[in-house]
């Protein structure tokens, strides 16, 4: 059979921002005006200073810039640059350009080295190649990024969540402060990845950072970044995460955990748009979308002291709340399916109903993320494509399993066998008519949370009110 992948074609490289550096004017402009023939959108800056300030207020992905320039070098402009953006694509050009200087700008970290004056189909063909370039770096940071989120999309059935992620996905069009509210396990990254994606800046980085997990005396560098001899130990600059995440997002995960002077210096960061970095006079500024999460009650933090009040209105411009698994279980089906096809690899494991039932009315303490374990350990320990209750005890824990009881219901099973649906439904049906039909009450009876016996009324078809009562107003069962 011949392949369906068509031969790749050669192409000029898409249009990009391209940031023309020269302190002569005449030339600066037949750069500028050379290089938008090809569709690039093109800015200009007269010197180093103007480059840095114009590259603060949106980064360009390419920079083209004379070596030799007043007040500083387009060697400085080019290691000021790689501090703020380890992406940026920088192409060097000069009229005193000899093999030292192309080897120390290209140690530098230069993309390539031109004479000037140069042949403008030298200056096109060279800067295509850097905006080919660039282009490609955007694309690994992209799928960078979707490998870092397992490359998995949010899985739900449940109104309850359908509602959260159209809500996120309209304020996602904005630049619009998030923070995301919920329990560990519930899914507060991959909601902020998502939308990240569906944001005007999907092209930009996604950085995400646990401040939970960095220890208290690194934080603001790891944050802010730090330049060279600004502490013991500090042997050179280094970028913080605000700096990485320049035209793109930052997911600051367990935001709540951050000590009182880094609240601080983040509540400046969205007051005033810029960052200070450890060891520099002047702040920087920064282009950044910033959405938080954390599982704690950040009002209560409030009240006792241990979190700013400004800060939080700050964060929580939009604030989302993600629902524990346990209020949701109509999601659960369709994630057990998706873990499935993901762990299993190439063999079509299936759950049998019993085990379904069986996941839905476990309470979930640990959310999707507990979910996605167990599934995991069942698929290693299946040896049949089918996996029933035998497998799910293998690899619940002692905490997770059912406790035993004494039941006084007695039952006797006919010879010729007994449908456990039937059982089940019988069951619930006469637990309702020892309750009153009353749900709160039966759920405890029946030693099971109070939405998963809703799940259940809803499986079966059963009504919850008293025979004599259909016909009547009211519902007897929410009492």
């Amino acid at each position: 059979m011949a392949s369906s992948i068509s031969p790749r074609k050669a192409s000029t490289p898409a249009p990009t921002r391209v940031l023309v550096v020269d302190d002569d004017e005449s030339f600066r402009e037949v750069m500028a005006f050379q290089l938008s023939e090809d569709g690039h959108e093109v800015g200009r800056a007269s010197d180093g200073a103007a480059a840095l300030r114009a590259f603060d207020e949106k980064p360009y992905p390419v920079v083209v810039t004379d070596l030799k320039m007043p007040h500083m070098s387009g060697l400085e402009l080019l290691r000021a640059l790689k501090e703020r953006s380890a992406d940026v694509v920088v192409v060097m050009i000069t009229a005193f350009g000899d093999t030292a200087t192309a080897v120390e700008s290209m140690k530098a970290g230069a993309f390539d080295f031109l004479p000037k004056p140069c042949d403008r189909t030298h200056l096109k063909l060279v800067v295509g190649r850097a905006v080919e370039h660039a282009n490609l770096k955007a694309q690994v940071n992209d799928l960078r990024g979707r490998l870092d989120g397992d490359g998995r999309e949010m899985v739900c059935e449940s109104a309850v969540m359908k509602k959260v992620l159209q809500v996120a996905d309209r304020v996602a069009r904005s630049d619009t402060t998030v923070l995301i509210l919920g329990e560990s396990g519930t899914g507060k990254e991959l909601l902020a990845r998502r939308m990240h994606h569906q944001s005007g800046r999907a092209s930009g980085p996604f950085v995400a950072i646990n401040c939970a997990a960095i220890p208290r005396d690194l934080i603001e560098s790891e944050l802010f970044g730090h330049t060279r001899g600004a502490f013991t130990g500090a042997v050179r600059a280094r970028p913080g995460r605000f700096s990485h995440a320049r035209g793109g997002t930052i997911f600051l995960d367990e935001v709540g955990e951050l000590p009182p002077e880094v609240q601080v210096r983040l509540l400046r960061v969205l007051q005033e748009r810029t960052i200070d970095v450890i060891g520099q006079n002047r702040p920087e500024p920064i282009d950044v979308r910033v959405i938080s999460a954390t599982n704690r009650d950040l009002r209560r933090a409030v009240d006792s002291g241990a979190f700013r009040e400004d800060l939080y209105f700050r964060l929580a411009v939009f604030p989302i709340q993600l629902p524990p698994l346990r209020d949701r279980p109509e999601d659960i089906p369709a994630l057990l399916e998706d873990f499935l096809v993901r762990f299993g690899g190439t063999r079509p494991f299936v759950l049998t109903d019993e085990c379904v039932d069986r996941l839905v009315g476990m309470p979930w303490r640990g959310n999707v993320r507990e979910l996605q374990n167990i599934v995991q350990r069942m698929v290693l320990l299946a040896e049949d494509d089918i996996i029933s209750n035998d497998v799910l005890d293998l690899v619940l824990s002692p905490a997770q399993r059912p406790r035993a009881t004494v039941s006084s219901y007695h039952i006797q099973l006919p010879p010729e066998g007994i449908s456990l649906v039937y059982l089940e439904r019988d069951v619930i049906v006469r637990a309702l008519e020892m309750n009153g039909y009353n749900q709160t009450r039966t759920a405890k009876f029946l030693g099971i949370a109070r939405h998963v016996l809703l799940y259940r009324l809803e499986k079966f078809g059963i009504r919850c009110t008293r025979p004599a009562e259909q016909g009547e107003g009211g519902t007897p069962g929410e009492r």
